[in-house]
């Protein structure tokens, strides 16, 4: 059965512009699937803003053979050892959504799972480069959303310029989660993530797009002074 992980470390400049452009692959790291290596961004920021081109960190979405290749690779590989030094959360696949080329052989549902259990999701786009202002006027609000919900334990935005969007978020429930998506949260405005998927509908921002849902299994490390990123229950 595949591992996915979601990294995150604290890099030096050189280190992240060689991860962002020469990124792991299978014929360089044993094990490895793929790999996306991006820089994060705090939801919700100016756009113009520092918050939005952090290159002294990095975000690396992998999927893998085994979680042996995962530790080979914390432990060999320069990448590698900075993220085992700063936060990493490993997840076994629930579902996915849209399509992106290079997980496009994952299926759409593994089966059903508890609606009460932790998840953690990541999106993936490739923007159509045209559409990206109107993609930013129509995110920043569901980044903000996202930040804001009570329900989300941890979250964050990622770029690789010019055209390579993520988003990674972990819930204290799947149901949480599926709330937000339909414009049911708690919270004020609740209707921003159901209001931009039916303008992307209208007219679609990407070439290409998929949201994966996980269910997490296990987080080592520490991240901006936090130990625990997942619910209480998933860490358990």
């Amino acid at each position: 059965m595949r591992v996915f992980t979601l990294g995150l470390a604290k890099t030096s400049t050189p280190l992240t512009l060689t991860s962002l452009y020469r990124p792991p692959s299978s014929a360089t790291v044993p094990g490895l699937v793929h790999a996306e290596c991006l820089t994060p961004m705090l939801l919700g920021s100016a756009i113009l803003s520092p918050e939005r081109m952090q290159l002294r960190r990095l975000v690396m979405f992998a999927a893998w053979e085994s979680e042996d290749a995962i530790d080979e690779f914390m432990t060999k590989s320069r990448l590698g050892q900075s993220i085992a030094a700063g936060w990493h959360l490993r997840m076994t696949f629930l579902r996915r959504w849209g399509s992106v080329r290079e997980f496009a052989s994952l299926p759409e549902s593994i089966g059903e799972s508890d609606p009460r259990s932790p998840v953690a999701a990541f999106t993936l786009a490739r923007m159509r480069f045209r559409e990206i202002p109107r993609f930013v006027r129509w995110g920043r609000p569901v980044e903000a959303l996202v930040r804001d919900n009570p329900e989300a334990s941890f979250s964050l935005a990622a770029i690789r310029y010019p055209t390579t969007v993520a988003t990674f978020s972990i819930w204290n429930s799947q149901q949480a989660m599926i709330d937000m998506v339909r414009g049911r949260s708690g919270v004020a405005r609740p209707e921003r993530h159901f209001a931009a998927m039916k303008e992307r509908e209208r007219r679609d921002f990407h070439n290409e797009f998929t949201t994966l849902r996980f269910r997490p299994v296990a987080e080592f490390g520490t991240w901006e002074g936090r130990t625990k990123l997942l619910p209480k229950e998933a860490g358990e």
